[in-house]
């Protein structure tokens, strides 16, 4: 009976099995088609995957894949110049100055292995003629601003109904997307095809600098942004995983156009790439107008080179220990196996065994045993090597020691006693009906075969979903006594950097002065709150939103939350 009941709540799942009904085909160029029709509105969700990441870098030019995602906004010969020439010209005459500002920063990096300087980054450290050379550059990037048109790849788009124009970089692909209506699909195969057969990377350097601030701002300017980097080379020994997406600060401002070309070269050729579309269109004209305007990108000389360096086995735990901004907590990592391995399903459904508000942590370190006030345990498996990650945030009063401790027994629990299986068969219903919300619409179909594709390949979308029903309580007790031992994990500790406590309230520690600001206004609105019925669903609503957000969560949520959960705690007791 409770089968039927779900089937009729999700009756897709019943019908079609889950499955995507994708359609592969090839151009003559060797660039991959996915096609999946659905008339349910007149749109098309399109895209493309180019199978590369940050794993595909090397010292050097840590970064340059999404510098890439960047710079394919930039236009072609005729969008997004008033002047193709003279924007050539200008280019030109741009990587000729900047020849001679590399010279100099060749010196420089000399300079500063002697201790002449001490600061590469510092532009009053900088020689004279590098100095010389940017004035110069710098009249070259105004005089090139006459002739660019701004943002005009957008413009366009937008004129025509197009919206979610977006792109993302991982450590194993990149990707790039839009929805366009039905009758604008001509325009999209004509729009995303021209930047891949004839794209100008008009503002590489002034981009560059773009992505360093990125940088700066996600990585320098949060209170663990440094600290996961630096864990994360910690954790991944020999990888490429090892250095982080947006690349080393060293390398950023480093990278030449002629190693953009090279990269482009090899990385973004058609036999590299893959189109897909999602929605209403007919697979026959659409296949023709892919061929006929993908098409006419020549096929690269070689194949993409394959990432061959591999993860060594770990020899012996490490521990990772910081002071930040934040409140204390502990995250470990243990290694586990690639994307599509057999025992990643089993992980995946150990991992929300635990996690989740009605999970085994939350249950036990956050409402019985009060040692945390989060937790969280989750999975990812990577084209090449996967992690699993399990933590906790410490309540007031309770030590690291002991909450790290309460998450080890949790996990030796997994491996000593089978998970029920009535508790097992809750997280794959809830894994059912998650996936069935998020194959409901075209975007999201698009994004989820996106994302496979550019791992272990599209095919994943419709097979993972059996595999992760299949999984066992024995399956779970397996790979928690294979991969949950000491020497696999890596251990990060963070205690709160004295002087940081919040400005005397603990629960802010780690938030900015502004958002401490905005912290203790709603902690006053919570305060004058007296009905508890309505904090309560307050909480609920918030709760359910931080488990959607998973580990991007705003800080600022989780205080919050832990706002609201101590009000609460105070008005039960005095009932």
């Amino acid at each position: 009976m409770k089968k039927l009941a779900f089937l009729f709540l999700f009756p897709a799942l019943a019908v079609f099995g889950q499955k995507v009904p994708v359609k592969e085909h090839f151009l003559s160029n060797g660039m991959k088609v996915l096609l999946v029709e659905r008339h349910d509105a007149p749109s098309v969700s399109g895209g493309w995957v180019a199978r590369v990441g940050s794993a595909n870098e090397r010292p050097g030019i840590t970064g340059i894949a999404h510098l890439f995602e960047h710079m394919m906004f930039k236009g072609t010969p005729t969008i997004g110049t008033k002047d193709y020439q003279k924007d050539l010209q200008i280019i030109a005459a741009q990587e000729k100055v900047r020849d001679g500002m590399r010279a100099e920063e060749r010196k420089m990096r000399a300079m500063w292995r002697r201790g002449e300087i001490t600061d590469l980054q510092d532009p009053d450290q900088k020689t004279k003629r590098w100095k010389e050379l940017e004035k110069e550059f710098k009249k070259l990037v105004e005089e090139h601003r006459k002739v660019i048109v701004k943002n005009e790849f957008d413009r366009i788009y937008t004129a025509n109904g197009g919206s979610s124009m977006n792109a993302y970089t991982s450590y194993d692909h990149t990707a790039y997307f839009i929805t366009v209506p039905s009758n604008k699909l001509e325009l999209f195969m004509w729009m995303e095809s021209g930047r891949l057969l004839d794209p100008v990377f008009r503002e590489f350097y002034a981009e560059r600098d773009v992505v360093f601030e990125e940088r700066r701002m996600r990585t320098e300017s949060t209170p663990t942004g440094k600290f996961t980097e630096s864990f994360n080379s910690l954790f991944w020994e020999s990888h490429p995983y090892s250095w982080p997406i947006i690349g080393w600060p060293s390398d950023i401002p480093a990278i030449s156009k002629a190693q953009a070309d090279e990269f482009y070269a090899t990385y973004y050729a058609p036999q590299n790439l893959t189109l897909i579309l999602v929605g209403d269109f007919q697979s026959k004209g659409a296949l023709a107008q892919a061929e006929k305007y993908f098409g006419r990108i020549k096929k690269g000389k070689d194949e993409a080179p394959d990432v061959v360096t591999l993860e060594m086995p770990q020899k012996a735990e490490k521990r990772f220990f910081a002071e930040a901004e934040i409140n204390p907590n502990v995250d470990i990592y243990y290694h586990t196996p690639a994307f599509g391995h057999k025992d990643t399903f089993a992980l995946r459904v150990l991992a929300q065994v635990l996690h989740t508000r009605t999970g085994r942590l939350h249950k036990k370190l956050v409402l019985k045993d009060k040692l945390a006030t989060d937790t969280w345990a989750w999975t990812r498996g990577r084209k090449y090597a996967g992690e699993f990650n399990i933590g906790a945030e410490i309540a007031e009063g309770r030590t690291l020691e002991e909450t790290e401790e309460a998450l080890y027994a949790q996990l030796e629990k997994l491996k000593n006693e089978p998970v029920p299986a009535k508790e097992v068969q809750k997280v794959k219903n809830n894994f059912a009906a998650a996936e069935y919300r998020r194959l409901s619409s075209n975007h999201p179909i698009l994004m989820a075969i996106m994302r496979a594709e550019g791992t272990s390949g599209w095919r994943a979308i419709n097979e993972s979903g059996p595999k992760l029903q299949a999984v066992t309580p024995a399956d779970i007790q397996r790979v928690a006594k294979k991969y949950f031992t000491r020497e696999n994990r890596a251990v990060a500790i963070y205690k709160r950097k004295p002087g940081t406590g919040g400005g005397g309230d603990p629960l802010l520690a780690g938030l900015t002065g502004e958002q401490k600001a905005m912290a203790r206004k709603i902690k006053a609105s919570i305060t004058a709150e007296k009905d508890l019925t309505k904090l309560k669903e307050q909480l609920k609503g918030l709760e359910g939103r931080l488990e959607q957000a998973g580990t991007k969560a705003p800080p600022l949520m989780k205080v919050v939350r832990d706002i609201l959960r101590k009000r609460i705690s105070e008005m039960e007791k005095k009932k």
